[in-house]
């Protein structure tokens, strides 16, 4: 069989021809010039900080004086990140160590993300770190939030991590003091508090965005942020029973992966609800399960790092253990296989094809679920896999098949128009409404700065954000130059390491715990990366090893989301500096090796 043939629509069963085509005209009538300008920056001046990010609807705010003392560590950050990175430097036998956090606990993301239906979409026994240590077994394949939440207080309270936690604060400054070779932190509470080492644990998703619609701060209905859910409003709680949207006609903005676990239950309870949706995500399904307490009590030590080893190789292209054979994550994986038997590994771009039978598999999902074929094709995602953040729901699509839910396509205007009094305008009609709720996300890829909000000086003063304006700088993605004894934990491109983005963490914590550890024994104040170092880094690792996972791999054909920065060429972020394409394992390889030399080599110690 020639070439040609291969690449025939009655071999591969769809024609990559006609799918380039519409994946490039589904992009273009997405794009738009204002890039990540498009989202309202939620800094703590905003008009909109009090009620979308500094409210906490869950716990009351508590009084308390400021604190004006030195610590070893300080980590800013309470969740998985924070979590992690204290963890492994408590067992790294390094106690004075106090977390800062913004939420009333221990949780992070997992503190706030408290919607109806919210869970995990990594398999629980990969993703819920430090299993193991706490000795816990999740209950399902697929963990809900509640139970995520209540293992991060487990965690807490398993390494002692809440006698000196500061909760309900969120730090304004970081500044390198250099006589005294030491990190003044300051916060919104008047703390002034020293710190030998600062770990930045914040993550990822620390930080809600809202859409910079115009006519936004008009609206006198109600609204909320998905991640302060506003259940005295909604009633019912995270397993649904919305009561109190009985008689409430309701719009939710967004369809990524946090709209696609709640609509379910907004449209359950709701008398209507509008989902506007610019940009369909990818559902696939979600095949959860309890789970087996025979195979939980028969777990042999390590079993929780072999399996998140497994897990990567299984979505990264390797072998895949019968445990993933049905996961959503490695269909595509699967599909390579299976193309590459069906026509003897000689199918030109053996890739591409796959991800485009995968695609092709998920957008059947949608017509073998949703009764409406208009309104099936406008749920079908026309982009590669991993242009977008995949998800996984098992209820998401049948929600379109009641007459109480309609989907307003707004991809002609590219977007809602704007917020009245009273609603939503979408392609030139008003949507009367009694709640907004916003579906959109986190400052997950956005501008250094504005992800990580805090201000942060180093030697002479410099901002770290200014040392970053050609791209971010760093060696192992963890220290930079001009910053000493300064950890970007679970930061740079932990996300090209896999899906599995706890896994990634643990690799980084584990790393920044050795570190300071090393340092402390070695009598060290000051520990400060070389510019040449930064430099070795990002051209030997980074620069010329190609693209990456996500940031890398989400390239400008894609259709617009935050993986590619909104889809825009005007660049916020230069991802060729936070993209180590090799994978976790390499990356483990990496800095044990550097770990064993022994020589802390790139680092100037004081």
């Amino acid at each position: 069989m020639n070439d040609n043939n291969l690449m025939s629509p009655e071999v591969l069963g769809f024609d990559p021809e006609v799918l380039s085509q519409r994946y490039a005209s589904e992009r273009d009538k997405r794009i738009r010039n204002d890039a990540e300008e498009q989202f309202e920056q939620l800094s703590h001046d905003s008009p909109f900080a009090n009620k979308y990010l500094e409210s906490d609807p869950y716990c009351k705010t508590s009084d308390r004086s400021p604190f004006k003392d030195r610590c070893e560590v300080i980590v800013v950050g309470g969740g998985w990140v924070g979590m992690l990175t204290a963890a492994r430097l408590n067992q790294a036998g390094i106690a004075d160590i106090r977390i800062i956090e913004s939420g009333s606990d221990f949780g992070g993301t997992w503190y706030w993300n408290r919607y109806p239906g919210a869970q995990c979409d990594i398999e629980s026994y990969s993703y819920l770190p430090l299993l193991e240590e706490t000795g816990y077994v999740p209950k399902l394949r697929f963990s809900y939030a509640s139970e995520i939440y209540e293992h991060a207080q487990r965690i807490g309270k398993h390494f002692d991590l809440y006698k000196s936690a500061v909760f309900q604060t969120w730090v304004t400054e970081i500044l390198w003091l250099e006589d005294e070779c030491l990190w003044l932190i300051k916060t919104n509470r008047g703390d002034e508090m020293l710190a030998r080492h600062v770990c930045l644990g914040t993550g990822a998703a620390n930080r809600p965005r809202l859409p910079g619609i115009p006519g936004i701060e008009k609206f006198r209905g109600h609204s909320f942020h998905t991640c302060r859910w506003d259940y005295d409003y909604t009633g019912g709680g995270p397993e649904g029973g919305l009561i109190g949207l009985a008689d409430k006609t309701v719009a939710i903005i967004g369809t990524g992966a946090t709209a696609v676990q709640c609509i379910p239950a907004l449209g359950e309870s709701a008398k209507q609800l509008y989902v506007f949706q610019r940009t369909p995500s990818s559902v696939d399904a979600r095949n959860n399960a309890e789970t087996d307490p025979e195979w939980a009590s028969n777990l042999k030590p390590g079993w929780q790092k072999d399996r998140q080893k497994k897990f990567g190789e299984a979505f990264l292209g390797g072998p895949i253990d019968p445990a993933f054979a049905d996961d959503g994550w490695t269909r595509l994986t699967r599909n390579v296989a299976e193309l590459a038997n069906q026509t003897g590994g000689k199918v030109p771009n053996l890739l591409q094809m796959a991800d485009f039978k995968t695609m092709e598999e998920i957008r059947g999902i949608v017509d073998d679920t949703v009764r409406d074929p208009e309104i099936a094709e406008k749920l079908k995602a026309y982009y590669n896999q991993f242009c977008k953040r995949p998800t996984f729901n098992d209820f998401y699509l049948d929600t379109f098949n009641r007459r109480n839910v309609e989907l307003v396509d707004v991809s002609a205007t590219r977007g809602v128009e704007k917020i009245t009094e009273n609603g939503i305008v979408a392609s030139g009609k008003e949507y009367c409404v009694d709640c907004i709720v916003y579906a959109s996300g986190f400052e997950i890829t956005s501008s250094y700065e504005r992800r990580l909000g805090i201000p942060v000086f180093g030697i002479g003063g410099k901002s770290i954000y200014d040392h970053w304006q050609g791209g971010m700088r760093t060696m192992h993605g963890l220290m930079v130059s001009g910053f000493p004894n300064l950890f970007l934990c679970g930061g740079g491109f932990v996300f090209q390491l896999g899906a599995n983005y706890a896994h990634g963490i643990d690799v980084q914590a584990e790393h920044v715990a050795y570190t300071i550890s090393e340092l402390n024994s070695r009598g060290v104040k000051s520990a400060n990366v070389t510019f040449e170092a930064e430099e070795h880094w990002i051209a030997d690792q980074l620069e010329t090893k190609g693209g990456g996972f996500v940031l890398g791999g989400a390239s400008e054909t894609c259709t617009p989301g935050y993986y590619n920065q909104e889809g825009t060429t005007k660049r916020y972020r230069n991802v060729r500096r936070e993209t180590y394409s090799k994978g976790v394992g390499a990356y483990i390889k990496l800095l044990r090796e550097w770990r064993k030399n022994g020589e802390l080599q790139g680092l100037e110690l004081r």
